[in-house]
């Protein structure tokens, strides 16, 4: 997807052009944020075209909502019409969860990128195992879990910053944070041979 980081200050005047109602001023802040706000939907919902859809829907949200917008984190505000949009999409279309990850979006150019000219090629296959074996595991988790999860370690967010996206109180997020991360470290220690040998547990020590 395109990027167009905004910065305070443009972010500012593109959000203040786009509450006088100018189209392509909220088109300049959808291109900032869409790549984010599909992330969390994806991740989210689990599925490809429900993600496209909460994206859109969020979007066509913030765009009737703007002017009410009355500062702070924009990324904040839009992540979390996101947020909502997927709960409302779960709960009205009881959406099944599933652990298969053919439907994940892939990028050729980022795989190229990942791969390391001083790693055998071995070590690399073992790499995107784990790394689809965290992918299975964050599907795994419950809708709350998972939006959390994805907000902090994903896309490195603060507990603070997440309270205010999902709107919830700071025990809760930090709660969610510690038991879905509990879950993916169960998960993983399901198939000790795909983690880092430090991550391993020893021979008769309790996993």
């Amino acid at each position: 997807m395109a990027k167009d980081v905004l910065s305070p200050i443009e972010e500012a005047e593109t959000i203040a052009a786009a509450q006088r109602g100018d189209l392509a001023a909220f088109n300049r802040l959808v291109t900032a944020y869409q790549g984010l706000a599909y992330s969390v939907a994806y991740r989210t919902l689990q599925n490809p075209d429900s993600a496209a859809d909460a994206v859109q829907d969020s979007f066509v949200k913030a765009y009737k909502a703007i002017a009410a917008f009355q500062g702070g984190s924009f990324k904040s505000w839009i992540i979390r019409i996101v947020a909502n949009t997927c709960y409302d999409l779960l709960r009205t279309r009881q959406h099944r969860m599933t652990d298969s990850l053919e439907d994940l979006p892939v990028d050729e150019d980022q795989t190229t990128q990942l791969e390391d000219p001083a790693e055998s090629p071995a070590a690399f296959a073992e790499r995107m195992e784990l790394s689809a074996l965290i992918e299975q595991s964050i599907a795994a988790l419950p809708a709350d879990l998972r939006l959390v999860l994805t907000l902090c370690d994903v896309h490195g967010y603060t507990y603070e910053e997440i309270a205010e996206m999902a709107q919830l109180p700071m025990g809760t997020v930090k709660s969610r944070i510690s038991r879905a991360r509990a879950r993916i470290r169960d998960l993983l220690l399901r198939q000790p041979e795909l983690l880092p040998a430090a991550f391993r547990p020893r021979d008769g020590a309790p996993s």
